[in-house]
């Protein structure tokens, strides 16, 4: 390396790029690990995040709340909420009123990945799990309606009865419907939108029957 030493920059030419070191240019965020964080705090920032989605979904309005930092925690603790609630009469029962747990256990996440398997084969811009969370969170109004359904059935199974369940189901139905398509239109070809909204509608329109259809033993 003898020739090196008689190599020299000029001051004339410019030297192009940014040699310093930025400090204080990255938010504390970006390095923000939580491998030293307590567990109770990570559970908590959880549950805290899962219960904003829920009430994104009780306003629904168009937004990528559900879309951010998606997750699959509030679907789940839904649809195990409601198989139990729609599995009806006791285990040792020869006939069930509701349907079985692993039934609707198996019809709401089927049903959830046909339609976000269908809208991205129609060319959607969302990712195989962010429909997911938000099909899923989606279902919180007719986990409602089941509730409410099981509460007035409680008071008896007349005529008056089944107008009350049959009001609250078609509402929460609405509801379910128009929030997961206010998430989900964004990300949606214009000319194909009506093709994305009509396995939703059907995706729904079971789970609401089976609440309208439940009867305890």
């Amino acid at each position: 390396f003898a020739g090196l030493a008689d190599v020299s920059i000029s001051e004339d030419i410019p030297v192009e790029g940014e040699i310093t070191v930025p400090v204080g240019s990255h938010s504390p965020d970006e390095d923000y690990s939580t491998l030293d964080e307590p567990v109770r705090d990570t559970i908590m920032r959880d549950l805290k995040a899962v219960g904003k989605k829920f009430v994104h979904v009780m306003y629904p309005k168009k937004s990528s709340a559900l879309l951010r930092d998606w997750d699959l925690w509030g679907p789940l603790v839904l649809c195990v909420s409601l198989a139990l609630m729609l599995q009806g009469g006791s285990a040792d029962s020869k006939e069930d009123g509701g349907p079985q747990f692993a039934e609707v256990f198996v019809i709401i996440w089927f049903g959830a990945v046909v339609i976000t398997l269908n809208s991205k084969l129609l060319g959607g811009t969302i990712s195989f799990f962010q429909s997911l969370c938000v099909l899923g969170y989606c279902v919180l109004p007719l986990t409602v309606a089941m509730l409410v359904c099981r509460l007035v059935l409680l008071a008896g199974s007349g005529t008056v009865s089944f107008i009350v369940r049959l009001i609250v189901v078609i509402a929460m139905f609405g509801w379910s419907t128009l929030a997961s398509t206010a998430f989900l239109a964004d990300s949606q070809p214009p000319n194909r939108k009506a093709l994305v909204v009509y396995p939703i509608f059907l995706f729904y329109f079971v789970i609401s029957w089976m609440i309208l259809t439940f009867t305890p033993q």
